[in-house]
């Protein structure tokens, strides 16, 4: 067993997909991680998401999830050549994002741009709060808090959006009390 106290930090790569394959490759990293006990090595792959407001049938309008980069999936790992081999021939991973296919690490600006790393936020929020979001698709939209998830350091608003109530979910990195 390698001792893991002397492995590198862990660094966000990208990784290339089969188009409508993004499901199916973290499902299948997911699958190889706990098979191989790579828990210390791979520590998250994720589909980077964000939440857009769509027009529907009958002109109603509703918020749903899209993939930001379609065909890339995104893995927080320490790099060995050995798990190169193993990422790269997962089903629906065509390759890393990198020169001559090589993983290239994202830079500590890419990271926090695209808002990888939750950064701790102490936030006293509670169901009942008034919040208004300050970040994201809904920026400048006002809610009340319906249930909080301290864990995931998210909670779920109810906000009026075309004149009915919805239910989102944000990152209390996302929104500022005004209670």
């Amino acid at each position: 067993m390698i001792d893991t106290s002397k492995l590198d930090e862990p660094k966000w790569y990208v990784l290339h997909t089969f188009t409508g394959y993004e499901a199916m490759a973290v499902e299948n990293l997911n699958k190889c991680i706990a098979k191989n006990n790579l828990q210390d090595y791979i520590l998250e792959v994720k589909i980077p998401m964000e939440t857009v407001i769509e027009e529907g049938k009958n002109g109603k309008k509703k918020a749903v999830e899209r993939k930001l980069f379609p065909c890339y999936v995104l893995i927080k790992m320490r790099y060995t050549d050995s798990l190169w081999h193993t990422i790269v021939n997962s089903r629906g991973v065509t390759g890393f994002v990198g020169p001559a296919g090589r993983p290239l690490p994202l830079t500590e600006e890419e990271v926090k741009k695209m808002k990888l790393e939750h950064s701790v936020v102490d936030i006293k929020v509670s169901v009942g709060n008034h919040i208004k979001i300050t970040d994201g698709a809904l920026d400048g939209f006002v809610g009340t808090v319906s249930a909080v998830d301290e864990a995931a350091g998210k909670c779920k608003v109810e906000v009026e959006m075309f004149g009915r109530p919805t239910v989102v979910e944000v990152d209390f990195s996302q929104f500022e009390l005004i209670d």
